[in-house]
């Protein structure tokens, strides 16, 4: 294990759990994410970023972070309902994800909320929303970032703290 601690221009690579208010895991993330820490190209959130400074390989974090430095405000605007005789039968379930294009051609994913009276219910509000997120955030390792990782940063698909 190295003794490197996380600074600019460091890889890092971690794994994560993300949970709500109540201590409910909202998503887990196992496999090891690598990014360049101080690059800004991973689009981790800020406050994370920042608990991690001066951290090396074994250490775990938590940090808090509330709506407005994390997944925003709840959108009301973002929940939609229709009749579920509308809805194609494979979304026509709870946790179904729907993705909806607007005019202008950008999608964006919708989960199926509720089905009552008829009615189908999507939301596009992330499911922390409005609510203060917990980075529970553990650091697998620590190195020297090589010339190349610096200039692009590290793309991971597997990481969504942004």
């Amino acid at each position: 294990m190295s003794d490197q601690r996380i600074s600019r221009n460091k890889a890092v690579q971690f794994t994560y759990t993300i949970s709500d208010e109540q201590g409910n895991v909202v998503e887990q993330v196992d496999l090891p994410v690598n990014y360049v820490h101080g690059g800004g190209s991973m689009g981790l959130i800020e406050r994370v970023e920042r608990a991690l400074e001066g951290c090396q390989a074994g250490d775990t974090i938590e940090v808090e972070v509330p709506p407005s430095e994390g997944f925003g405000e709840y959108d009301p605007e973002l929940t939609f309902a229709d009749d579920i005789d509308n809805v194609p039968p494979q979304f026509r379930q709870v946790g179904a994800q729907v993705e909806m294009a607007n005019d202008a051609g950008e999608t964006k994913t919708f989960v199926v909320t509720k089905i009552e009276n008829g009615k189908l219910t999507v939301d596009g509000n992330h499911p922390l929303a409005g609510k203060t997120a917990k980075f529970a955030v553990k650091v697998l390792s620590v190195r020297d970032a090589t010339p190349e990782e610096i200039q692009q940063g590290i793309d991971n698909p597997n990481v969504k703290l942004h």
